[in-house]
């Protein structure tokens, strides 16, 4: 069965994401194909950025579509006063695919209620970042060959990071030994998320009292722009750095990821180690994506 709208990670069963790292692994060395001929992407990004947007909009060209789109939501007839799912129904006559990212929780659930062709969800608000989600745990699958009974440790803002949530929510499709959840108490992750997992979770706040258990360490910046009060956002700002002091307590195998940007919270000594793995983790991204493409809009011999 064709994938139809990846809004959330919760959209994906087990074997679709085997399927997709599998489909990813035969891409990763491609430099240009023909399978989407004829298609085009959109890219309708109502919000910045720099590694989502242009891996999404390299694999599109690797896969051989073309890519139509907008990278700010001042660019579009939006600021003057066009409502959301008008510019969604009008991307619908133009493409055969809606890559969106936007600023308010639920954008992408909404385009995708309304639209005709698929939505895939690039970052809505502080809600959820699906494919960041795939690319994490491929990482992972790369590094260990599997994913199943690893501990994870989640450091920094869990309350605002859509790409925790979409982590935690992808992890249901596995079975993690254990995850720690690592944050100061202002940015403990959201209750709706926590009610959803089917594994063990340990909330800390000191991240020393666990890290010789982890396995994969996802750090998360502290995100100024989801705060709505800045002195809340001062006080916890620099909560916690991953120094060399920290990585040298981790296990030899284990690893340090980060959906990046980051800011201060990874010393940048820690790239030099054998654990950091958030450059090998951007590195994924535009196989990874080709095969989401792929599977969204490829050919299937049961179409």
């Amino acid at each position: 069965m064709r994938l139809r709208h990846v809004v959330s990670s919760l959209d994906l069963t087990r074997d679709d994401y085997f399927r997709i790292f599998e489909l990813a692994d035969k891409f990763s060395n491609v430099k240009k194909l023909n399978y989407l001929s004829g298609k085009v992407v959109s890219l309708a990004f109502f919000e910045p950025s720099t590694r989502t947007a242009q891996s999404f909009h390299t694999a599109a060209i690797k896969l051989g579509a073309d890519v139509i789109g907008f990278a700010s939501e001042e660019s579009t007839s939006i600021a003057k006063g066009e409502n959301l799912a008008d510019t969604i129904r009008m991307l619908n006559n133009y493409s055969n695919c809606i890559v969106m990212r936007h600023k308010f929780d639920g954008a992408a659930l909404f385009a995708s209620e309304i639209s005709d062709i698929p939505i895939i969800n690039a970052g809505d608000g502080k809600h959820e970042h699906p494919t960041q989600a795939l690319i994490d745990l491929y990482t992972i699958y790369k590094v260990f060959g599997e994913i199943d009974g690893r501990t994870f440790g989640l450091l920094g803002d869990l309350k605002y990071a859509r790409t925790v949530n979409s982590l935690l929510r992808a992890l249901t499709r596995f079975k993690p030994k254990k995850v720690f959840l690592i944050s100061p108490s202002q940015l403990k992750v959201r209750r709706e998320i926590l009610d959803g997992l089917n594994y063990p979770v340990i909330e800390t706040e000191n991240p020393y009292d666990v890290i010789q258990d982890i396995d994969v360490l996802y750090v998360t910046r502290i995100q100024k722009e989801r705060f709505v009060d800045e002195v809340e956002y001062e006080k916890v700002k620099e909560s916690y750095v991953v120094d060399l002091k920290l990585v040298n307590m981790m296990k030899k195998d284990g690893i340090i990821l980060h959906p990046l940007p980051r800011v201060t919270e990874i010393d940048r000594k820690v790239d030099k180690t054998t654990n950091a793995k958030y450059f090998y983790q951007a590195s994924l991204a535009v196989p990874l994506r080709m095969a989401l493409f792929y599977e969204v809009l490829g050919e299937r011999k049961d179409d």
